[in-house]
């Protein structure tokens, strides 16, 4: 099988990679946006695709495209769960599958979660199907970053730890990193230094231009040429490219890319008042079909409104001898309910909740509590996790299950384990944070993610978003 492949030309020669050389010792791509990256990429992909299995990580969508012309299969990642995605990836290389992982369905930080799984079930395929394959991953910042940014610090040391693998490690379980970035600065060193062939296309920065400089083994003064390649240009140098620095220019392609137009066109030439119209017209109707953006983060009351709402509990009416009997369990139950249906109440300390619920007590003519605080905290508890719409049965059965978790924790609990008897997969974000008493995503992850580790529920993530939660101990009573 014939093992070079023609990347483009440089002065109307052509520039041959040699694929089996490549699968030894990597490939670094470099360029700023609009460079031609993607193009060398796609260029690289379709002359190889009959010779070696191809793995592609795509943030962006731009080669979808490829299972047009090709055998790729397009993997959507956010139709799948972290489990499904690591049994995928041992999938692709027991079959020697051509694939390409699309991400733009996901978030960033899921995006990168994503593709660490995947790189990491890869790696850890059986010997056996140690099969020679490109891996191609654009976009390398994002998965190998030189800084921590704003994601977590565990999807970090999860990320960098899968790209290092596929760059160190790599090769003695047949896999050829193809790394492209934007940036050097940006991408970690150590991934960066594993590449032994580089295609440095236009930069601009100092800082890139000197370390694309040192990569090439170019003078610090020789830099500038890298700055005045012109698009879709590039320098390569390695074993694999060139055994000295050559500028090529790549060749076309057969797949189009399927993201936005970049190049001039036409505009339209309707009439100004024409245009206008199109721009205005039914826009309350279109605007009422939308759905109402989430409202916004509940913040903790000042102090002082509190203690006005507790001054009008305590209120209470002049006491009647004749006074009818009061049905105490009924009323202390209303006014529970009361209390937990007020949007403030979550955010606020259980002594001051306490308070309130006692002023309201007084307020019914209930002068001897009926409750101490430790009672209090969890009947209050119950009451925010709607334990009043769940009949009698099912009430003391999630009770029984949930009798040794701690009051501060157990409305959340109690609120997923109402979901699971209702029939949903999973309670809402904003359902748990309200219950919980707070208003932080995070906070909420954090919980669930005790909350597994205890052993108390079952988590299945979709990484576009959809989650199904499950309650080992009711399925065992069932």
């Amino acid at each position: 099988m014939k093992a070079e492949i023609v990347i483009g030309e440089e002065a109307g020669r052509p520039v041959q990679i040699d694929m089996e050389e490549l699968l030894a010792t990597r490939l670094l791509v470099q360029g700023n946006s609009g460079s031609g990256k993607s193009h060398l990429l796609r260029r690289l992909l379709e002359e190889s695709a009959g010779m070696v299995q191809q793995i592609v990580i795509d943030p962006e969508g731009d080669f979808v495209s490829l299972a047009d012309e090709f055998s790729h299969v397009v993997v959507d990642a956010a139709s799948y769960s972290q489990g499904e995605l690591e049994a995928l990836g041992a999938r692709v290389r027991e079959h020697r599958a051509s694939v390409v992982l699309a991400l733009e369905g996901l978030e960033v930080e899921q995006q990168i979660k994503a593709c660490a799984i995947f790189l990491n079930a890869l790696f850890d395929a059986p010997r056996e199907h140690w099969y020679p394959a490109l891996v191609v991953v654009d976009e390398a910042q994002m998965f190998a970053p030189a800084a921590a940014g704003e994601m977590a610090e565990d999807t970090r040391r999860l990320t960098l730890s899968a790209m290092t693998n596929l760059m160190c490690r790599g090769r003695k379980r047949g896999l050829a990193g193809i790394v492209a970035t934007q940036r050097l600065a940006k991408l970690a060193k150590n991934v960066a230094a594993e590449a032994s062939n580089f295609l440095m296309g236009r930069t601009f920065l100092d800082i890139d231009m000197v370390r694309a400089a040192d990569l090439l083994g170019m003078e610090r003064r020789q830099a500038e040429r890298i700055r005045d390649l012109q698009r879709g240009s590039f320098v390569g140098l390695g074993p694999a490219v060139s055994r000295r620095p050559v500028t090529v220019k790549i060749g076309p392609v057969r797949t189009g890319n399927k993201a936005a137009v970049s190049g001039l066109m036409p505009l339209p030439e309707a009439p100004k008042a024409d245009m206008a119209a199109l721009l205005t017209d039914s826009l309350i109707e279109e605007a009422a079909a939308k759905p109402p953006p989430p409202p916004p983060a509940r913040t903790a009351p000042p102090a002082k409104d509190l203690a006005e709402t507790m001054a009008d509990m305590s209120q209470t009416p002049a006491r009647r001898d004749t006074a009818e009997p009061v049905d105490r369990s009924e009323t202390v139950r209303e006014i529970m309910s009361a209390l937990a249906s007020d949007p403030k109440s979550p955010f606020q300390p259980a002594s001051a909740l306490y308070q309130a619920f006692l002023a309201g007590c007084r307020s019914k003519g209930i002068h001897i509590p009926p409750l101490d605080l430790i009672g209090f905290r969890r009947e209050f508890a119950c009451a925010l996790a709607g334990l009043d719409r769940v009949d009698e049965e099912r009430r003391t059965r999630l009770l029984s299950i949930a009798g040794d978790i701690p009051d501060d924790v157990l409305s959340p609990f109690l609120v997923i384990a109402r979901s699971v008897l209702e029939g949903r997969d999973a309670p809402d974000d904003e359902e748990l944070a309200r219950a919980y008493g707070t208003s932080s995503p995070g906070r909420v992850r954090r919980l669930l993610d005790h909350f597994e580790r205890e052993g108390l529920i079952a988590v299945r993530e979709i990484f576009g978003g959809a989650r199904k939660i499950t309650v080992p101990a009711l399925e065992a009573a069932d």
